[in-house]
């Protein structure tokens, strides 16, 4: 079922009103549909580079006017819609013990979600949920979407098909170690 879902939202790019359908995958991809806008991102800015921005700039929009919806569905819906969508994605068990500690870390959670593989979803809602100031929460999602779409659509604008392989395989490893990297030098520069 997930690859016929892959392969439908892959064949957008192809379609006439593809910013759109990028706007609204990367809108619902931030509270509750399980294919990144990467997917579509892709093979747009491969056919036409010279549109990387503005694309990037669409996922990017979309992306996080979709997070202030999950952070609205943890904010005021969360028994009803947030917490069967979490418990699907099998992060139900664990709520209380992050609830307690995620707002001390809620920054970095936004950030590092809103880069990795980590379902971005997972972070919005649970930031209404457990009360993130709001701001926090808009501006720590402007600061990672952007890295991550923008990252893409430069590294894709620069290399083109290339570097698609590698992006499609190993995109979210680079962004993974990056976060890590980045926190570890806050940590570092604070502790030492």
């Amino acid at each position: 079922m997930l690859k016929r879902l892959y392969d439908r939202t892959l064949a957008l790019a192809d379609h006439p009103r593809a910013m759109w359908a990028l706007a609204l995958v990367s809108f619902i991809e931030s509270s509750v549909f399980p294919i990144p806008p990467d997917v579509l991102m892709i093979p747009m800015i491969l056919a036409r580079p010279h549109r990387a921005w503005a694309i990037a700039g669409v996922a990017l929009i979309a992306s996080v006017l979709g997070g202030m919806l999950g952070y609205a569905i943890g904010a005021f819906a969360y028994e009803s819609i947030g917490q069967p969508i979490l418990e699907m994605m099998g992060k139900g068990d664990a709520m209380e013990n992050f609830n307690t500690r995620f707002n001390d870390f809620g920054f970095w959670a936004v950030l590092a979600a809103g880069v990795t593989p980590f379902p971005y979803k997972v972070i919005t809602i649970m930031s209404g949920w457990t009360g993130m100031p709001l701001a926090t929460f808009v501006t720590t999602s402007i600061l990672a979407r952007a890295l991550r779409f923008f990252v893409l659509a430069g590294l894709l604008r620069t290399f083109g098909e290339p570097i698609r392989d590698f992006i499609e395989s190993r995109l979210n490893l680079v962004f993974t170690v990056f976060v890590v990297l980045l926190v570890g030098s806050f940590f570092l520069v604070k502790y030492l």
